[in-house]
């Protein structure tokens, strides 16, 4: 079971690795009327809470550069950032090597218990890993949806 969940999430990234070649800097940081964020904000913010959902709940090293916190993470906005954001290429080799990492720390460790309860934004609580990390995969399935009406938005002007 444990292969399929680790293939399951080379898809998954897979999807975001391609969607991401595909995005223009230029229309990377519109924020479109009726829009929170920007692609660029949630391409990071996919990177950001995957990190956070593997090693923040159990209490461990975000290893990520320091600006993504104060970048992407939940309550964060484009409106409000004072330095220049990462690219999309550097968003792109994050996620890309993040997918490698993850899948090392993680081999066989999927039972392990979190040190306490982790319950989300969504009222749901996770006690082990394997819980938090197949809840990663529907994050970011759910911000990959939001790039492409973004996307859709910002072409259709």
């Amino acid at each position: 079971m444990e292969q399929t969940i680790f293939q399951h999430m080379e898809t998954v990234r897979g999807i975001t690795e391609q969607s991401i070649l595909k995005t223009s800097e230029e229309i990377a940081d519109i924020v479109p009327k009726g829009f929170n964020n920007s692609i660029r904000w949630n391409y990071g913010h996919i990177a950001y809470i995957q990190e956070y959902l593997v090693y923040g709940v159990l209490d461990q090293k975000i290893n990520l550069p320091v600006e993504y916190r104060e970048f992407f993470r939940a309550g964060t906005k484009p409106t409000d950032w004072k330095e220049t954001p990462p690219s999309l290429a550097d968003i792109y080799s994050v996620l890309s090597e993040q997918k490698i990492r993850i899948q090392q720390s993680l081999q066989g460790n999927l039972h392990k218990k979190l040190p306490k309860p982790f319950t989300n934004h969504f009222g749901i609580t996770f006690h082990t890993l394997g819980e938090t990390f197949l809840f990663s995969f529907y994050h970011e399935a759910l911000h990959l949806e939001t790039i492409n009406r973004i996307y859709q938005s910002v072409v259709a002007k």
